[in-house]
C-alpha cells in the first residue's frame, strides 16, 4: 500500500466542517489532487491532497487528533 503522510504538525480533520460529511472513507476511490483531509496549524486550515490514485484501505488517525510531521494518515491501494 501507499501511505499519505502529514506534511506538517497540526490537528487532523476528516471533515471540512462539523456539519459536513467526511472528505473520504474506507472503500472510496480517490484521484491525484482529491482533498482527503484538512490539517489545522496555527489557525490555518491546510487541505491535504492525494498524491496517488487508488482506493482508501485504512484511515489511521481519528478526527480532531493531533498529528506529527510525516505521520501516516491513510493507506491507499493504488491498484484500486
Amino acid at each position: 500500500y501507499v501511505a499519505i503522510k502529514s506534511p506538517m504538525i497540526g490537528t487532523f480533520y476528516r471533515k471540512p466542517s462539523p456539519d459536513k460529511s467526511e472528505f473520504v472513507k474506507v472503500g472510496d476511490n480517490i484521484s491525484v489532487g482529491d482533498t482527503v483531509c484538512v490539517i489545522e496549524a496555527m489557525k490555518l486550515f491546510n487541505e491535504i491532497e492525494a498524491e496517488v490514485s487508488g482506493k482508501i484501505v485504512k484511515v489511521l488517525v481519528d478526527d480532531t487528533s493531533p498529528v506529527e510531521y510525516d505521520q501516516v494518515l491513510f493507506l491507499i491501494d493504488p491498484a484500486g
